[in-house]
This record gives C-alpha cells, sequence and structure tokens, in this order.
C-alpha cells in the first residue's frame, strides 16, 4: 500500500470512529432522540460535527486496523462510549415517565392518554407533563450544549480507536438506574402520600356513612387533590431534575476519563 493510500485511509478510519461516537450521542441523548426531529436532521448534525472534530485526532500514533474485525471492534467500542452518554441521560428522563404512569394508575385517571413524541406511544396525561416538565428544564439549563460539550470532551481522555472498556460502565448504569428511580420517587411522594391518607379518610368515611357513594365521591375526591399536590410541587420536581441532570452529566464524564487514563498520559 502507498503512502497516500495509508494516509487516506488512516484518516478515513479516525472520521468514521469519530461519526460513530457522535451519532450514537446525537441518536441516543434527550432532545436530539426526539421522532418529532427528522432523521436527516439528526444525521446531519453528527456528519457535521465528525467533520469539524475529525481533523484534530488525526496522530502519527492513530488507530491501525489491519482487517474489518479489528475495525468493527473499534466501531463498537466507540458506539459504546457514545450511548453511555445518550443513555445515561434519557434514564433519568424515563425515571420522572414511570413517575407520572404511577400517579395515573393511583388517582383513577390512568384512561387519560396522550401522544408522546419521546416514546413515539401513547402515554398517560402525567407522564407527559413530567417530560414537558423536564425538557423544558433541560432546555433551561442548556442541556443540549452540555451534552455536546461532554462528548467532544471525552476525545481529550479517550482518543478515536483507543478506548478502553472497564467494569466501571455497567456500575455507572446501573447506578444511574437507581438514582432515576430514586428521583422519580421523590416526585411522587407527595402525591402517593396525598391520595394514600385520601384512602384512609374515605374509609373511614365509608364505614360511618354506609348509603354514601363513597366511590363517586372518591374518584373527584382522589382526581381534585393529585391534581393539587402536584402543581403545588412541580417547583420541587423541577429543582431536583436541575440538580441531578448535571451530576449525572458529571459522572458519566468521570468514568469515560477514569476507564481511560493512563499515568503516561496524564498530569
Amino acid at each position: 500500500m502507498s503512502l497516500l493510500e495509508t494516509f487516506l485511509v488512516g484518516h478515513f478510519v479516525v472520521f468514521l470512529l469519530v461519526l460513530t461516537r457522535i451519532s450514537a450521542v446525537v441518536m441516543t441523548a434527550p432532545l436530539f432522540s426526539e421522532h418529532s426531529i427528522p432523521l436527516r436532521v439528526r444525521a446531519l448534525l453528527a456528519i457535521f460535527l465528525a467533520f469539524l472534530v475529525a481533523p484534530l485526532q488525526t496522530m502519527p500514533n492513530g488507530p491501525v486496523v489491519e482487517n474489518l474485525v479489528e475495525l468493527g471492534r473499534l466501531v463498537a467500542l466507540e458506539a459504546l462510549v457514545g450511548l453511555l452518554l445518550g443513555l445515561g441521560l434519557n434514564v433519568l428522563f424515563a425515571g420522572l415517565q414511570v413517575a407520572g404512569q404511577m400517579i395515573s394508575q393511583m388517582s383513577g385517571m390512568s384512561l387519560a392518554e396522550v401522544f408522546n413524541p419521546g416514546f413515539n406511544d401513547n402515554v398517560s396525561v402525567f407522564s407527559q407533563l413530567f417530560f414537558f416538565l423536564t425538557m423544558a428544564v433541560f432546555l433551561g439549563l442548556g442541556g443540549h450544549r452540555m451534552v455536546i460539550e461532554a462528548v467532544l470532551e471525552t476525545f481529550c481522555w479517550a482518543p478515536p480507536g483507543q478506548v478502553a472498556l472497564g467494569g466501571t460502565f455497567v456500575e455507572a448504569l446501573t447506578s444511574i438506574v437507581t438514582q432515576s428511580f430514586m428521583l422519580g420517587i421523590r416526585a411522587i411522594a407527595p402525591v402517593i402520600t396525598a391520595l394514600l391518607l385520601s384512602t384512609i379518610v374515605l374509609g373511614l368515611i365509608s364505614r360511618t356513612l354506609p348509603q354514601l357513594n363513597i366511590l363517586l365521591v372518591g374518584f373527584n375526591l382522589n382526581a381534585m387533590l393529585t391534581l393539587g399536590v402536584l402543581f403545588l410541587s412541580l417547583g420541587t420536581v423541577a429543582w431536583t431534575f436541575q440538580e441531578e441532570t448535571g451530576e449525572v452529566l458529571i459522572r458519566l464524564q468521570q468514568v469515560i476519563h477514569n476507564a481511560n487514563w493512563q499515568p503516561s498520559n496524564g498530569a
């Protein structure tokens, strides 16, 4: 193979690896992965960013690919790095979506469903409310810029073709899933508590006044109580989600940094 062919192949491999990592983030990260955004737009964004980053990642000791199997392994590692960033943030959104579904089930309002572009399916109105709330907070924080900045910073610690995987990746995802469900529980705790107290009170009333239609009264009371407590606690939910988003993004970056940091390369 001539020097020109080696040069072109090397640059193509670097561009392919950079494009794979960025594409994995763009296709899975919150906001970027919305079905309402055309696939062509997301693909063009990933290609545009790859064209900007790839020239900066060309190094004399770049990745050496001798066969397609080795190329496939490198592409898979790059995709895993991007998926860690994108899916890691999406897990937080999913936790609140599940919390909204639980509120709908316990309040007896699960029949009211709307279309959610994030899941591309019908969900409860409370899940949709949490979806728009978290997306508004995410945009207010500049989350779309934070995601792009995070994936670009990973190239400083893990250049294309030099990604190392460790058990910390699995531990980080497990920790984020736990954190997501804890966030959902914190979000619905006031509503669940209010509904529990309402159920106890209605039970006592039904024992005292058996002639009262407790089902009709209970449904209306639970609906009003759910809406009142939920809207009073939305500010707390938004504030909690804001803190968790920044912490999760920093944790994901630290996982990638620690898995790929080498003493000979670091300070």
